[in-house]
C-alpha cells in the first residue's frame, strides 16, 4: 500500500512551531544549517494558444496507477502507539521496503546506509528507529522528493520548510540529517535534552516557546496537526507504511510461515490476512481472494480486509466487485485516501469524469498535497474536452511536486498539442 504517491513533503515544521507573528521570522543558521531552493521547467501560467484536438485525441496522458500493496492489519488502537521504543521491522525489511518502492531514490548515500543512520541514532535516543524511518518515507516520497525540499540538503522530515518555497534547513552529511530528525522528534516526546550533541535548528525553539507540546507528544498519532499541517492523519499514514514495511513477501518461506499461522491460530484475521497477502504476492489471486472474504466474516468493518479484497477483485479483473468494495470501505473509512483514489481512477477509466473528479476533490480536503490527485483531475477535463482547466490542474500538481515525473510529462504533453 502506498499512501498518497509521490510524496510531497508536508509543511513539516508548519507555523504552529513559528513565532506567534506567523512564518516570516526565520531562525538563525548554525553551522550545519543552510537554505536552498531548486527550480523545474517553467510553463505559462495559462494555456498559451488553442488546442489541437486531432494532435491531443492521438496522444497518451500519465497518472499514478492504483494502490495495489496490500495492507497488513492494522493496530486496534495505532493512538497507543509510543514515539519511543525499539523496532519491530527489521533493518532488512526497510530496505527491501524502500527499494521495492523506489529503486533509485535521491540520497547522498546508499539504501542501506540510511537505514542505518536511522537504527543507529534513533537507538541512542531511544526513539523507534523503524517509524521514524517511515515519517522520512512519507515526508521525502521515499526519497524521490519534489517539494520544496532538494535532496541535496540531507533534510529528511521537512525541518523548516513551512511552504511559500521555504526549503528549510540543509545538513553537511545524511547521518546529521538523520540525528537532527530524531532531535526534533525528541523536542516534542521527552523534557530531557539529546545524548548527542544538538544539530537540530529548531529543538530550542520548541523548548522555549511551545510548552504545550515540548514533552507532551507521546505518540505518533498526536503528531497530527503539530508537525504537519493540517495533518488530521498524518501519525496513521506513518503507522500504515510502518505495517506495510512488515508484510511478508510471496517467497516459499512466507508463504511457510502462513501455514504455521493458520494451523496455530486459524480463525483470526491476522493469520488469514497474513497467508492472503502472501498469496496475492505469489500472484495467487484465488487464493488470496478466500482468505480475504474469509477474514471479512470475521471483521467485517476492517478496512485492510476490504482494501486488500478490493485490489485483489481488480487484479482479477472483476471491476464492479471493486468498485462495490471500495464503496463500502469509504461509507466506513471515510479519510482513507487510497480507496478514494482508487475509485476515482475506476470511474476515470468508466469516463465517470464527473464522479472522479469529486472522489479527488474529496481526497484533496484529506491530502492537500496529493500531486496524484490533482494531475488525475487533469486527465479528467482532458476527457471533457476541458484543455484550459486541464493546464491549470497539471500546474497546480507540478507546485504540489515539481519532481513528479507524469506531472511534468502531462505538462510537455499538453503543450505538444497546441495549434
Amino acid at each position: 500500500m502506498r499512501l498518497i504517491h509521490t510524496f510531497a513533503p508536508v509543511l513539516a515544521i508548519s507555523c504552529l512551531l513559528l513565532p506567534a507573528a506567523g512564518c516570516a521570522a526565520p531562525v538563525k543558521d548554525t553551522p550545519v544549517a543552510q537554505r536552498t531552493i531548486e527550480g523545474r521547467p517553467a510553463f505559462p501560467d495559462k494555456i498559451p494558444g488553442e488546442i489541437n484536438k486531432k494532435a491531443i485525441s492521438a496522444v497518451h496522458f500519465r497518472c499514478e496507477p492504483a494502490f495495489d500493496l496490500p495492507m497488513m492489519l492494522e493496530d486496534e488502537h495505532p493512538e497507543t502507539i509510543a514515539i519511543l521504543g525499539t523496532a519491530e521491522a527489521s533493518p532488512e525489511q526497510m530496505t527491501t521496503f524502500i527499494r521495492k518502492r523506489n529503486p533509485n531514490p535521491k540520497l547522498n548515500c546508499s539504501i542501506e546506509e540510511i537505514v542505518d543512520f536511522y537504527y543507529k541514532e534513533a537507538a541512542v535516543e531511544g526513539v523507534r528507529p523503524d517509524v521514524a524511518l517511515c515519517q522520512a518515507l512519507k515526508e521525502t516520497g521515499f526519497f524521490a522528493y519534489g517539494g520544496d525540499v532538494s535532496p541535496k540538503q540531507n533534510n529528511f522530515c521537512g525541518l523548516g520548510a513551512v511552504g511559500h518555497h521555504e526549503p528549510g534547513y540543509s545538513f553537511a552529511t545524511p547521518q546529521l540529517g538523520v540525528r537532527a530528525h530524531i532531535q526534533h522528534l525528541l523536542a516534542y516526546t521527552k523534557y530531557q535534552p539529546p545524548v548527542q550533541e544538538l544539530v537540530d535548528p529548531r529543538y530550542q525553539h520548541v523548548v522555549k516557546n511551545r510548552p504545550d507540546l515540548h514533552g507532551k507528544v507521546l505518540t505518533w498519532t498526536k503528531l497530527n496537526g503539530a508537525w504537519a499541517v493540517p495533518g488530521k492523519n498524518y501519525g496513521q499514514e506513518i503507522l500504515m507504511l510502518w505495517r506495510e514495511a512488515q508484510a511478508p513477501s510471496g517467497s516459499d518461506a512466507s508463504l511457510a510461515a502462513a501455514q504455521h499461522k493458520m494451523e496455530t491460530h486459524p480463525d483470526e484475521t491476522a493469520s488469514l490476512i497474513y497467508r492472503g497477502i502472501v498469496y496475492y504476492n505469489r500472484n495467487d489471486f484465488a487464493k488470496a481472494k478466500a482468505d480475504f472474504a474469509a477474514a471479512q466474516k470475521i471483521s467485517p468493518d476492517s478496512a485492510p480486509v476490504l482494501f486488500n479484497a478490493a485490489i485483489t477483485a481488480e487484479k482479477m479483473g472483476d471491476q464492479k466487485a471493486a468498485r462495490r468494495i471500495y464503496d463500502e470501505l469509504i461509507a466506513k473509512r471515510p479519510n482513507f485516501n487510497q480507496a478514494w483514489y482508487n475509485r476515482a481512477l475506476l470511474r476515470y477509466r468508466d469516463r465517470d469524469y464527473d464522479g472522479a473528479i469529486a472522489d479527488l476533490q474529496k481526497l484533496l480536503q484529506i491530502e492537500a498535497r496529493s500531486a496524484d490527485a490533482q494531475n488525475l483531475i487533469g486527465l479528467c477535463h482532458i476527457g471533457q474536452k476541458k484543455y484550459s482547466e486541464a493546464w491549470n490542474d497539471f500546474a497546480a500538481a507540478g507546485k504540489i511536486n515539481s519532481a513528479n515525473m507524469n506531472v511534468l510529462a502531462n505538462q510537455f504533453i499538453i503543450q505538444a498539442c497546441l495549434k
